[in-house]
């Protein structure tokens, strides 16, 4: 049984007015479940950009701020309990600037350099190869080294593949011996360049396909390492980009990179984090779910080539970008993080949970003080940490992370929103939106968000093949969409029990409030 969501009203969303009590009727097939969500599709994203590594991960050992070895205590404890499986770095655009051998051995004698894509900050490099991936042993994660193909050479990424996975007697890890690390890392996940289309070096695709064969071929798989290999893939609706890399490189890569960003731009610019209209956020509804048609293209594309699907599609950039916070530093990228973009969280993974058989992974931007960020810390070393709606999400619905998918019928209202220059008869928002899956233990776990504003949902939730005993389960939710947490108030958008649903049978009855996102544990 494939997913399927059935409406049966349209509003428009700048004059929505519909009663005090919706129904919704949602089916989950509880033993047609047949692929599992790889918990990879959970991952982050650590890009040398603003306050994400220094100041959000990393304070060096000197610092007031409590540190574990140099990392952030509060922060390191908060990805802990976020169970991250895999973590991308050093960027982005960063990466294809960035020389890994200013980025190892004594501290104090490390180069520094200039951040020309962000802000053109001063860094000191003294968070590394070594820093970066000892973080990931202590997070218990994969790395994911993005590599440098738009200014680096095939001997500088060979050397670096050596350096981090080698355990023989090669110079690269007879060097990395002299700075302290005896035994090579784990290595899974191995980015050949980035955005290569733009910032990675503005290339065309037929050129970078050719680049991609060269660079892989060097990037060698030491003493039982091996190597995902994932290119450079495109920009949300550049089709012709995984076309051609599919028709050159094909088979020769592991997994091919996708990025897409919701940007509210319908009014022209990405418009405030924590100021915007409602039109504004049924537009953003609309747009992150407008992922999934970009999937799909991209997928279908990618069938024609590789019809058995071995091939990844690696969504390694994704989430909300507004315009920066006022008084913040330019080109820094610093944003509030809203209820609302715990919604676009909520959507784009039930999303992805569609369509693991082709999504492998997914790589939120940024883990700190970045864009779609799980956590805000000062950016004047007084100490303070919050976590944000976004994060609470993915907490949530940390239950997915390699739980088997089952199939989901939704039948609810939806709104229909503005259109834009990718639309332009506008999107409908279905206004529930419903992911299940079975966990390793058996037990169930439903994801329910209400995307309304203004009304609760009635919701009848049939479990076809299953007959529940218990239900557990946590809400959030919020008095105004704009809600957030700041550092004054920290709580102001923070999970609570939810205990409205009742069992009948194989039936779950409830009512979702509006604006609320729901997840239940059924056993």
């Amino acid at each position: 049984m494939t997913n399927k969501l059935l409406v049966c009203g349209i509003f428009l969303a700048g004059s929505l007015t519909i009663s005090a009590s919706k129904k919704a009727q949602i089916t989950i097939s509880a033993n047609d479940g047949k692929q599992i969500i790889p918990k990879e599709i959970y991952g982050q994203f650590a890009e040398h950009l603003g306050s994400c590594i220094y100041g959000g991960l990393w304070v060096g050992e000197d610092s007031k701020i409590p540190n574990v070895e140099g990392y952030r205590k509060d922060v390191l404890e908060a990805l802990k309990a976020l169970q991250i499986p895999v973590l991308r770095w050093p960027g982005g655009c960063f990466a294809d600037e960035y020389h890994w051998q200013d980025g190892i051995g004594p501290r104090e004698m490390r180069p520094k350099m200039q951040n020309n894509n962000w802000g053109g900050t001063i860094e000191d490099n003294s968070f590394g190869t070594h820093e970066f991936l000892n973080l990931c042993e202590m997070l218990g994660c994969e790395p994911y080294i993005s590599g440098n193909v738009g200014s680096g050479t095939v001997e500088e990424l060979a050397k670096w593949v050596e350096y981090m996975t080698s355990d023989g007697d090669t110079p690269m890890a007879k060097l990395r011996r002299k700075n302290g690390r005896e035994k090579a890392w784990k290595v899974k996940y191995l980015g050949v360049g980035n955005e290569s289309w733009g910032c990675g070096g503005n290339m065309r695709p037929e050129y970078y396909s050719d680049l991609y064969r060269r660079y892989s071929v060097y990037c060698r798989n030491y003493d039982g390492n091996r190597l995902y290999k994932i290119a450079s893939g495109a920009s949300d609706y550049d089709y012709n980009w995984t076309k051609v890399l599919m028709n050159n490189v094909g088979n020769r890569m592991d997994g091919l990179s996708l990025h897409y960003y919701t940007v509210s731009g319908w009014t022209g610019s990405k418009g405030s984090a924590t100021k915007f209209t409602n039109d504004d956020y049924y537009w953003t509804v609309g747009k992150c779910l407008e992922i999934e048609d970009v999937i799909k293209r991209h997928s279908k594309i990618m069938d024609g080539k590789d019809p058995k699907k071995r091939i990844g599609l690696i969504v390694d950039e994704w989430g909300t970008w507004w315009d920066e916070e006022p008084g913040t530093i330019k080109g820094h990228l610093y944003q509030q993080n809203s209820m609302r973009d715990a919604f676009v969280a909520a959507l784009t993974l039930n999303v992805f949970h569609r369509h693991t058989d082709r999504v492998r992974m997914a790589n939120i931007a940024q883990v700190v003080n970045v864009l779609q960020s799980m956590i805000l810390t000062d950016t004047i070393g007084t100490g303070h940490m919050v976590l944000t709606p976004t994060y609470h999400v993915f907490k949530m619905y940390k239950g997915f992370m390699d739980a088997t998918y089952l199939p989901v019928e939704t039948l609810c209202d939806s709104v229909q929103v503005r259109g834009d220059s990718h639309a332009k008869d506008g999107r409908k928002v279905p206004l529930v939106s419903a992911s299940a899956a079975r966990g390793k233990d058996g037990s169930v776990i439903i994801s329910l968000a209400n995307v309304c504003l203004d009304d609760e949902q009635e919701i009848s939730l049939t479990l076809d093949g299953l007959q529940p005993k218990t239900v557990a389960g946590t809400i959030l939710s919020c008095n105004a969409i704009d809600a957030y947490n700041d550092f004054e108030n920290p709580d102001a958008v923070a999970p609570k029990e939810f205990t409205s649903a009742k069992i009948k049978g194989n039936v779950l009855n409830m009512k979702v409030p509006s604006k609320s996102i729901v997840v239940l544990n059924i056993k």
